[in-house]
């Protein structure tokens, strides 16, 4: 096997650990009148802890319901919003080989008989949830609820920070009004 191929195999196999793909969901009270939403004001939930990225989330929020033609109100709005965050941190095993290992061996055609090598990489990785709940205010039940997990890159600069923030509120907001069927 040729280094190069070697190499983009290696890289293959441990892709999947560096290339987790945010995961969104949502659910919703189908007895919500989503049209009669036109405002809303935030309440507190489960924040960061960190004002910086509590700001990003607060200002993400804002921007995804002002595209979805809410404004925000100091008195008397129709929905309350309420995001919460928790942190998860989680195992991440890679294993990858190089080498040949098929031939005739003591027990038969491929076993035995050739030279190969594994190896095993174990890391651990933190893992963020984002809900954002939008609660009927007249009514006062939960009327949608958003979710993304996806891996947290503890490392970025503050750019690709705004970037990710921006990107899971977006996904997330996707799915807001929902499609409800007639």
């Amino acid at each position: 096997m040729s280094k190069k191929l070697m190499t983009a195999t290696m890289a293959l196999m441990l892709a999947p650990a560096l290339l987790l793909a945010q995961k969104t969901s949502y659910d919703y009270n189908k007895a919500a009148n989503f049209a009669s939403f036109k405002t809303y004001a935030h309440k507190d939930g489960t924040k960061v802890g960190q004002p910086l990225i509590d700001q990003r989330i607060v200002a993400a929020i804002d921007t995804e319901l002002a595209a979805k033609g809410l404004t925000q109100a100091q008195a008397n709005p129709d929905v309350f919003v309420v995001y919460h965050i928790a942190f998860d941190k989680e195992k991440d095993i890679s294993t990858y080989s190089s080498g040949y290992g098929g031939g005739y061996g003591a027990y038969g055609w491929g076993w035995g008989g050739g030279m190969q090598s594994s190896t095993t990489q174990v890391r651990d990785i933190l893992v963020g949830t984002l809900v954002i709940d939008l609660a009927d205010a007249k009514a006062g039940q939960l009327a949608w609820r958003g979710m993304g997990v996806k891996e947290i890159d503890t490392t970025a600069k503050p750019d690709k920070r705004d970037k990710n923030i921006t990107n899971a509120v977006n996904k997330i907001f996707k799915n807001y009004p929902p499609k409800v069927k007639t």
